[in-house]
């Protein structure tokens, strides 16, 4: 249950660092709508859906930690109607947020014997955009190429120890507390990893879907990027079953037991061919009016900590990196988020479009766009080649701005969804 690459990256800007752990603390760990087990296999489902090993090994994992039937690691056809029912929402919300409607959530709760509770299913949507973007910041950050193909060297991330998730934390407040509680968890940790390996052993892992996933739809407007080297992973490569005939732990099964409709991926916001698709507007629907409330009240104190989160990401430090670009900070910042917005169909009617062009280079708009929209096709190359005159920290802002930029963008789109059920 580590994520000490992820931290290491987060932990060049401490103070965001606190605040997400605090957040990831509270929707896996604290008192909430859904059952511990429930909630780490909605993180798998969610990681899958960008064939990120790195998340789905490690919920994997806590699954098993929480009391988790190991029968539902055989993929979706084994977890109960209830929670396989979320599939549809999920993948929607990972590649095509806008596609939400109202009608999707009324399914959900009035399905009679398998319905949701509205507090169960806001604790689930958050918990799908969490994981989905955290995605988006592990591909973009190399933590995935660290952790699943052996490490390639590229990063240079602070040395913080062979860390617990939450120990990282250790120089704050928050920390301490985080600290105080799981030190326990943490020394009983090579014994609960030999009791997962006895129980993972007896997980009848099936041999079929070995076959290569395709790669989710590509950019059709700068896919031509890839004529500069940047070549797309395997995503198949490196998978390996739950238990190998020896019954040691190898790795997250073939993700594609977690999905459904694989080939389901981003496409671009209103295209050229096809109808032009209703934009939304923040002046309409924002988190600060709008979603804050609705998510607080369903779920408690979770909108603070988002809140939070949301504000810790656009006050961090970004002068040298905004000079580089010749313009203020705020306002290079906001061009990265409103672009990231953008993808996603939201728009922002006091913002001036043309500037995104003329604050954001072609190379770093490819960049963006790939870790926002299919995190999966990044590669080291893709890291290494953008941005050379930025240092590593700056890299690292920039995929925080992905990260929190993509979370509320989901959000947006499935609270309003939750609001119109309502009204």
């Amino acid at each position: 249950g580590r994520l000490e690459a992820v931290t290491q990256q987060m932990g060049y800007h401490p103070q965001y660092l606190d605040s997400f752990l605090k957040t990831q603390h509270y929707l896996m760990h604290m008192d909430g709508p859904l059952p511990f087990d429930c909630r780490h296999y909605i993180a798998i489902m969610a990681a899958a859906r960008h064939q990120c090993r790195y998340l789905v090994n490690l919920h994997v994992l806590q699954f098993l930690r929480a009391g988790g039937d190991p029968q539902w690691l055989r993929g979706l056809e084994f977890i109960p109607p209830k929670l396989r029912n979320l599939n549809e929402i999920n993948k929607i919300l990972a590649h095509r947020p806008w596609l939400i409607t109202k009608e999707h959530i009324e399914k959900l709760l009035k399905i009679s014997e398998w319905s949701w509770s509205l507090a169960e299913l806001v604790h689930a949507v958050v918990l799908l955009a969490h994981c989905h973007a955290l995605a988006s910041f592990v591909f973009g950050c190399g933590c995935e190429q660290d952790e699943g193909l052996g490490g390639r060297g590229s990063l240079k991330p602070l040395s913080l120890g062979n860390q617990c998730f939450c120990e990282a934390t250790a120089g704050n407040s928050y920390g301490q507390e985080l600290l105080r509680i799981n030190r326990k968890r943490s020394l009983d940790s090579c014994m609960e990893l030999d009791s997962l390996r006895e129980r993972m052993q007896r997980i009848h892992v099936e041999t079929e879907g070995r076959d290569e996933m395709r790669l989710l739809q590509q950019d059709r407007e700068e896919g031509e990027g890839q004529g500069a080297g940047w070549h797309c992973s395997d995503p198949a490569a490196g998978l390996s079953p739950l238990a190998d005939t020896d019954g040691e732990v190898t790795g997250a099964t073939n993700l594609a037991c977690y999905m459904q409709d694989p080939d389901f991926g981003y496409q671009d916001f209103a295209r050229r061919d096809e109808d032009q698709t209703q934009v939304f507007r923040v002046q309409d629907y924002s988190w600060e009016d709008h979603g804050f409330s609705l998510v607080n009240r369903l779920y408690s104190d979770i909108g603070h900590l988002l809140d939070e989160k949301f504000r810790m990401v656009d006050g961090l430090q970004s002068s040298a990196m905004a000079k580089r670009q010749g313009c203020e900070p705020s306002v290079f910042k906001r061009g990265i988020w409103n672009y990231i917005h953008c993808m996603f169909g939201i728009r922002y009617d006091d913002y001036d479009y043309a500037e995104v062009n003329q604050l954001l280079e072609r190379m770093l708009k490819v960049y963006i766009k790939t870790v926002t929209c299919y995190p999966e096709k990044t590669n080291s190359e893709m890291f290494d080649r953008f941005w050379k005159q930025f240092k590593h920290s700056e890299k690292v802002h920039v995929n925080l701005l992905i990260l929190e930029a993509r979370m509320q963008a989901e959000l947006l789109y499935a609270l309003q969804a939750i609001t119109q059920y309502m009204i």
